[in-house]
């Protein structure tokens, strides 16, 4: 049977259309009953109208499902402070009737950890990738660092290959690349990704226009922003707009690794540890601390040859500190 017919402007029914509500869920208040656009809101919509455009964003990059968010403004109106607390509240753990033999626990693939699954299946899927690994000396790297310590300047080893990074770069901006259908994007900011793990998953904020910055400048903002992301803290503009990511996983002792490629980036550097190797200098046998970096890129972009003297130049950058402090 078709549907009675119901008195609207033909703005409301263009918003009732963009937004699901059926027409004959509105409060009609126009003239002779007609439903005017003003009504659609106060129809019943769905989730995602009773978000905020930012608490929207928000649960869509930490991937966090609105509908099972509860709202805490006006009617129940979600914000982004309700999004947050959705994402760091634990989920809620299987009833006892289903919990498999063994002592097993299962949870719903969601909220950040979700995010990271999804990105990381997708560049997989998508990009054809290939991992150069070079070591660097970093004896001088590590006396530098100490020498700026012990005058009250304290940076980390990141710190210093962010640093390099960003000035391999600026040299290098052919490595500043990113595809979107069968067009290539040529960039002209170094927005430096820094990976950043968490309980929940891991995080990217951008370090903007890195090649700008000093060392102290780089090395203040970079601890910020981690700090940040740890508190959930980052506002959703600080994890986006990346051309190019490092992650570290030195400090736990990786040896070497691959990086999965952050996109939409082409290309990604993973720092690994530092270790004492037996040398050969002028015919005697010395100690060198050594560190292995990983470049992943993107072969459909990039090619060997490219990124290898872009590494190369990392190498050089790391083996000579004084020109990543100067």
């Amino acid at each position: 049977m078709r549907e009675s017919f119901i008195p609207s402007t033909p703005y409301a029914r263009l918003i009732a259309g963009e937004r699901g509500v059926p027409l004959s869920d509105a409060v009609p208040t126009g003239r002779f009953g007609a439903v005017r656009a003003r009504d659609i809101p106060e129809a019943p919509t769905g989730t995602g109208d009773r978000a905020t455009p930012l608490a929207r964003r928000m649960a869509q990059a930490l991937g966090v499902e609105l509908s099972a968010v509860r709202g805490s403004g006006h009617r129940e109106k979600i914000l982004k402070r309700d999004v947050l607390a959705a994402q760091a509240a634990p989920a809620p753990a299987a009833p006892d009737s289903q919990a498999p033999a063994g002592g097993e626990r299962r949870e719903r693939l969601a909220g950040m950890r979700g995010v990271v699954a999804r990105r990381m299946s997708r560049a997989h899927a998508e990009i054809p990738p290939v991992t150069h690994t070079v070591k660097a000396d970093v004896t001088e790297l590590e006396a530098a660092r100490r020498r700026l310590g012990e005058n009250g300047a304290r940076y980390s080893v990141n710190d210093f290959v962010l640093m390099a990074v960003a000035k391999a770069l600026d040299t290098h901006r052919e490595m500043l690349v990113s595809i979107d259908g069968e067009e290539v994007i040529y960039k002209d900011r170094i927005n430096l990704g820094m990976a950043v793990a968490l309980d929940a998953g891991l995080i990217v904020p951008v370090l903007r226009d890195a090649d700008r910055l000093t060392l102290p400048e780089l090395s203040a903002a970079a601890r910020d922003l981690a700090v940040r992301a740890r508190e959930g803290k980052l506002l959703p503009d600080e994890y986006k707009g990346n051309t190019f990511t490092v992650t570290n996983l030195g400090m736990f002792g990786v040896e070497s690794f691959t990086p999965i490629i952050n996109q939409p980036d082409a290309a990604i550097l993973g720092v690994c540890c530092i270790e004492d190797v037996l040398c050969l200098a002028e015919g005697t046998v010395c100690v060198r601390r050594m560190m292995r970096t990983s470049v992943t890129y993107d072969h459909r972009l990039l090619d060997g040859a490219t990124v290898a003297r872009f590494q190369k130049e990392v190498k050089r950058l790391l083996e000579n500190p004084i020109e990543i402090v100067l």
